[in-house]
């Protein structure tokens, strides 16, 4: 619901995303009725910490939150950046707050030296891992590359969490068009297992039961085995492991899988080797987690048309270019990638990109 600048909506759901589209739009959102009929009503705390770091991310951003905490306005100001630490509370770990910055951080003022601390890895969000070696690389595909970077400090386990990781993203003045229809052959497959104050045989252990699966398939597999001592290792134990395939034509898929309570290491590694697997077969150019960058980058892209194939949307995806088209009036011309072939499900997205530009950005 749209009146002038003013962005409606209710519901607590898909808050990040519409929060970020604010934010790069200008436009004004309103978010009522959050969790109203919720024997808890209200804004989580998590979602109050994100919040807090968009202010400390933007200057002159207003946020008003009602007594009650079931309606949030948010009145966006400028993407200022520079160094900036945050503390994440311990209910969602850092990807959650990560994942919403890095889609503004290019068009920032200055470049994103941010701090994040908190649990690195758990089931709900993507891990400092993913992001690093698969949401980063997206970025690169729109020419934002020099200066890119994540350092995992501190591994932090839930639920005392204790990590620590540093975002470095530069400032763009505009996002490249994207042209991305070629999904190519899986060519290799990367992992990434850490074990954290448990016994370190337990990344070994997760590395051969996936590759007890993998090798059937392809001969590049290298899984690297990530040890971290002392206090680097967080205040809980804590064992994952992070898979990515790679295609010739550089297309990503990815996998996670963290530790839980009662579960061995072995049973660990086969989840995420077979989420990794029927991630591949969802097929396209981009993987599920990965959607919504991809779409929002495309839309604020040149004025020109851009192209991806991905697999089927998902539910957060489709949501997502609802949004986008509330906020930044960008169309997206969807169909199917092989009409000729009915069993294929991939579908071809285009659209114009709205020549967006960095504004924000100091004039060197």
């Amino acid at each position: 619901m749209q009146t002038g600048s003013l962005v409606n909506f209710s519901g607590h759901q898909y808050l990040r995303q519409r929060l970020v589209l604010s934010i790069l739009s200008g436009k004004h959102v309103r978010i009522e009725k959050i969790r109203s009929e919720d024997k808890n009503p209200g804004l989580r705390d998590y979602e109050i910490s994100l919040l807090r770091l968009l202010e400390k991310v933007t200057n002159g951003t207003v946020i008003e939150i009602s007594v009650t905490g079931t309606a949030v306005l948010l009145k966006p100001g400028v993407v200022s950046g520079g160094p900036i630490t945050h503390d994440c509370p311990l209910s969602r770990s850092i990807g959650y707050f990560l994942e919403p910055l890095i889609m503004i951080a290019p068009f920032s003022k200055k470049p994103f030296q941010l701090t994040l601390r908190g649990i690195t890895t758990d089931d709900n969000d993507l891990s400092a891992d993913l992001i690093r070696t698969v949401t980063l690389p997206h970025l690169q595909l729109f020419g934002i590359s020099d200066g890119l970077e994540l350092r995992i400090k501190r591994r932090g386990a839930p639920p005392e969490g204790g990590g620590e990781v540093q975002f470095l993203c530069p400032v763009v003045k505009e996002v490249k068009t994207l042209n991305f229809v070629e999904p190519g052959k899986i060519k290799r497959i990367r992992g990434i297992a850490h074990a954290v104050r448990v016994n370190p045989q337990f990344s070994n252990r997760m590395i051969e039961a996936s590759r007890s699966i993998l090798n059937r398939f392809i001969p590049d597999i290298y899984l690297y085995s990530d040890v971290y001592k002392g206090d680097e290792s967080g205040k809980s134990p804590g064992y994952a492991l992070s898979l990515l395939a790679e295609s010739t034509t550089s297309v990503v898929h990815c996998s996670e899988a963290a530790s839980k309570p009662g579960e061995t290491p072995e049973d660990i590694a086969l989840l995420a080797t077979r989420a990794l697997l029927s991630e591949i077969k969802h097929g396209g150019c981009v993987d599920r987690k990965h959607q919504s960058l991809v779409l929002l980058m495309m839309a604020l892209g040149s004025e020109d048309i851009g192209r991806c194939r991905m697999g089927e949307p998902s539910v957060r995806t489709i949501q997502f270019l609802r949004d986008i088209k509330i906020f930044l009036g960008t169309f997206f011309n969807i169909v199917p990638a092989n009409p000729s072939d009915p069993s294929n499900a991939e579908l071809l997205f285009s659209c114009l990109g709205t020549g967006y530009v960095n504004v924000n950005r100091t004039l060197a």
